[in-house]
């Protein structure tokens, strides 16, 4: 699952950054509106988390835009507006939720999980493809009573393909995924943790196979008889 934060104050961004990614969140930080769109535009994101109070563009103008474009992903406002005018104003303008600073992240955590639940992005507490079964909320995959040993890159590759489960997930949007828009990658970075991953499940012996479509991607499905 991937979130995208738009926040100017570094220090609160990284302390929000380092809280989401130890409880299985992928995250993209951008600083100000125009960095925001630019992630938007390129990255698919499950939810986003925007500051009103950015360098650039008050964030209800950035979210007005959006939702003006049809972007329709979850939005929760991060602010020190307090005042219930302010946060009547953000979810008029179509925020999904509005938290006040300083707040607790595991309350920011379990906050985004329920917008998701509500708008569809989050449906059900498990994927499964064969005998495998990933658990969303624990970020933890079993076949069976066998928990697999994944690291938090192959984890999140595993649940972006269960998630595509019967289409080609490209690979463009694989490393973006894992690595972040523009990241520093070898070459093969992406083939490296497909590697990995398949070997993970073939040691297991779920039933579950991931098919290269040369040129496009990847797919994962039931291996025949599974």
């Amino acid at each position: 699952m991937r979130i995208l934060l738009v926040e100017d104050d570094p220090d609160l961004a990284r302390e929000l950054v380092d809280a989401l990614e130890r409880r299985g969140l992928a995250v993209d930080h951008a600083r100000d509106a125009e960095e925001g769109e630019a992630f938007l535009r390129a990255t698919q994101h499950d939810a986003l988390l925007l500051d009103l109070g950015l360098p650039d563009a008050d964030g209800l103008t950035l979210l007005r835009r959006l939702r003006a474009r049809g972007v329709t992903r979850p939005v929760l406002l991060l602010t020190a507006r307090g005042a219930v005018e302010a946060r009547i104003q953000g979810l008029n303008a179509g925020a999904d939720d509005y938290l006040v600073k300083p707040f607790d992240t595991d309350e920011l955590h379990a906050r985004i999980l329920a917008v998701l639940r509500r708008q569809g992005g989050y449906v059900g507490e498990t994927l499964s493809c064969g005998a495998l079964v990933f658990d969303i909320a624990g970020r933890q995959a079993r076949i069976g009573t066998t928990v697999l040993a994944l690291s938090a890159r192959e984890t999140e590759l595993l649940e972006l393909l269960l998630r595509r489960q019967g289409s080609v997930v490209p690979k463009r949007l694989a490393e973006d995924q894992l690595f972040g828009v523009g990241g520093d990658l070898g070459s093969n970075a992406i083939e490296v943790y497909v590697h990995r991953l398949r070997k993970r499940l073939a040691e297991a012996g779920g039933g579950v196979r991931i098919d290269t479509v040369r040129g496009v991607g990847y797919m994962i499905a039931a291996a025949a008889g599974a």
